[in-house]
């Protein structure tokens, strides 16, 4: 009996591995996932030995060896978290811990960016943030000169682990692709290179940069299956592999603007453009899987700061969700910015907390504010993208677990006077690298979504004027 073709996709992310094994029809046939933790051994640091990402990969799949052996597995697709530094020999192999975007080390560095000419600095289009790959090679090349000098290459998450799994002959040289290029603060972004002038400029050396290749580009081979299913079948070719981001965007296909919710958020719009004069960006601008960009404004307190409200009153999520629902907030005011946040909503010194309580405030009402502002702070992300989120009468796609409560959905609507729709596709940044794989191989993937009811836009006053009160708030400098 002829075996039907699949395509499986990994995602390391920044506590755990996900994989999505995806049928031709775009079915999903068998998911997996195994947790590991972030290593912290100073304040401010956060490191994962690469080897937990590997060991993380095999186990995740193993549970899926009876689904792997039913099918004819045709590529392999690779997503990963963005940003952070991995320091590799001339095959991948890692050299020390993996230092990923959350750390906070590389601090003082920024100042080499802050110190670039103008039209350099506007090339690199984002943000300057700690944990992004430049800043930290410059930390890396003060504090351990010695380690960057035995390095031949510095490869984010995806492409350290591509790295290890495929079966490569010496000289064999490692690559990254665009997606994730564009998030060091080393590229050109307009320019689609390199830059080599802000390199040179901020003391990085150049010949740590890897090739870059396309996204859907066959870079390999990897027998990672035969160990996992114990059979003799063929190595599977592999691809690039993307930013994770790019990637879920990709299994999406929304066609407008996207606003993604998990532990942060992050207000997505695909751009034809990559112009951009600003030399002090407030919102990112990234390259995407094919050969355009998308604009995108990060918060890192989502489901974050309302599972931290949850606690802090005795809540659980429903009830959290539920208050939302039930009437005004009675004047208070919530800062989700616990862990601070890029710049443009809030900035990296903002605290978190409510505002506005007195003696009649009720728990209820802390909620309501608590779940309420991390929406406003999701709009004002979205205000900080400016014409390019102009209202065009599209649905604006919702995704993340953030938003499986329909009256968050609702909530959602209200606060941005958009209607919505919430779309679930399981493990999408995975799921988006299957899709790459098959592009690999000429296969135009479609995996299966699965989309709610449109949801509309009600008008209150009352939330009209609890939001206004809100922003004043924050421009107060109440954080």
């Amino acid at each position: 009996m002829t075996q039907k073709h699949a395509y499986l996709g990994l995602d390391i992310g920044t506590s755990g591995v996900k994989v999505t094994l995806i049928s031709a029809d775009g079915r999903l046939i068998a998911s997996g996932e195994e947790p590991y933790s972030i290593s912290a051994p100073q304040p401010d640091h956060a490191e994962t030995d690469p080897a937990t990402w590997i060991a993380g990969v095999s186990a995740a799949l193993h549970p899926m060896a009876e689904a792997l052996s039913d099918v004819d597995v045709a590529a392999l697709g690779i997503a990963g978290q963005m940003h952070g530094a991995v320091l590799c020999d001339q095959h991948g192999n890692a050299l020390a811990p993996a230092i990923l975007w959350p750390d906070r080390r590389a601090v003082d560095e920024l100042e080499r960016w802050r110190a670039l000419r103008p039209e350099h600095l506007a090339t690199l289009a984002n943000p300057l943030a700690p944990g992004m790959t430049g800043p930290i090679l410059a930390w890396l090349g003060t504090h351990h000169p010695d380690v960057v000098a035995q390095a031949s290459v510095v490869l984010g998450a995806k492409d350290a682990v591509r790295a290890a799994v495929v079966d490569r002959p010496a000289t064999a040289t490692p690559v990254t692709d665009r997606s994730d290029a564009s998030a060091t603060l080393l590229w050109d972004v307009p320019g689609e290179r390199w830059a080599t002038e802000v390199c040179t400029a901020v003391g990085v050396p150049t010949r740590l940069l890897p090739e870059v290749a396309p996204s859907s580009a066959i870079v390999g081979e990897t027998s990672l299956l035969r160990r996992i299913v114990g059979d003799a079948s063929s190595a599977v070719p592999v691809v690039t592999g993307a930013a994770d981001t790019a990637a879920a965007a990709l299994a999406v296909e929304a066609d407008g603007l996207q606003v993604n919710f998990g532990t942060g958020a992050q207000v997505i719009l695909p751009t034809g453009s990559a112009a951009r004069s600003d030399a002090h960006p407030s919102t990112h601008l990234y390259a995407n899987t094919d050969d355009a960009w998308y604009a995108m404004a990060a918060l890192q307190n989502g489901g974050l700061a309302l599972e931290w409200a949850a606690a802090v009153l005795g809540l659980t999520w429903n009830a959290m969700i539920n208050a939302a629902a039930e009437g005004p907030a009675g004047g208070v005011s919530f800062l989700p910015f616990l862990s601070g946040e890029r710049g443009g909503v809030a900035s990296p010194s903002s605290h978190g907390g409510w505002l506005g309580l007195g003696t009649t405030t009720t728990r209820t009402e802390m909620a309501r504010a608590a779940v309420r502002g991390v929406v406003f702070a999701i709009r004002r992300g979205i205000e900080l993208l400016g014409d390019l989120a102009s209202d065009d009468g599209r649905a604006v796609t919702l995704t993340g677990g953030g938003w499986r409560a329909p009256e968050l959905c609702q909530l959602a609507a209200d606060v941005l006077q958009r209607p919505a729709r919430r779309v679930d596709v399981r493990s999408a940044s995975a799921t988006g690298a299957a899709k790459l794989a098959a592009r690999g191989v000429g296969v135009d993937l479609h995996p299966a979504r699965a989309a709610a009811a449109l949801v509309g836009p009600r008008y209150s006053p009352e939330l009209a004027g609890d939001y206004e009160r809100w922003r004043e708030r924050c421009s107060a400098g109440e954080l």
